[in-house]
């Protein structure tokens, strides 16, 4: 299955309160709520210009400040398919693939604002399809993209009985 969209870019070091501020926890912890802030402390209504399936694109250590778990729900919640960056913050990494959320690591450097991409993982690609450039993938574990298939963790686990089944 491969997944298409439209970059959205953004730099290094994207912490967690770039991604959904903390203020808005004291008013709600509801996705329905807290979407409509994603990212709007770096790209005010960043929310408006997403569709359903686009690629968030950074640079090194996305994801990076607190463990704050709303952040990959936020994103996921948005409708984004993926994130897609040089390198991620270890703790963002875990809760994304808890929840379910698709990260693909690699060189980011040519992919420019508003690209439409194609990304295979079978075959490990990433394509900029104005430019027919083709970035290969690292090969993601067979049980992340069975956890991310099933829409998180917790599915997994439902769905398997447990994560070793």
């Amino acid at each position: 299955m491969n997944f298409k969209g439209k970059a959205h870019w953004f730099g290094d070091h994207i912490n967690t309160d770039d991604i959904i501020a903390g203020k808005y926890k004291h008013e709600s912890i509801d996705p329905d709520v807290l979407v409509k802030h994603i990212m709007e402390n770096i790209r005010p209504h960043f929310y408006d210009e997403i569709t359903s399936g686009d690629f968030i694109v950074a640079g090194e250590n996305f994801g990076c400040g607190s463990s704050r778990e709303q952040a990959p729900i936020i994103i996921k919640h948005a409708g984004i398919t993926a994130v897609i960056a040089k390198s991620f913050a270890r703790i963002f990494y875990r809760n994304a693939i808890n929840i379910g959320l698709l990260l693909i690591t690699c060189d980011t450097s040519k992919i420019r604002e508003h690209d439409q991409i194609v990304y295979d993982p079978e075959n490990r690609t990433l394509t900029v399809v104005e430019r027919d450039l083709h970035i290969k993938t690292p090969a993601l574990p067979r049980e992340i993209l069975d956890i991310s298939k099933s829409g998180g963790l917790l599915n997994y686990i439902k769905k398997n009985g447990g994560f070793y089944a």
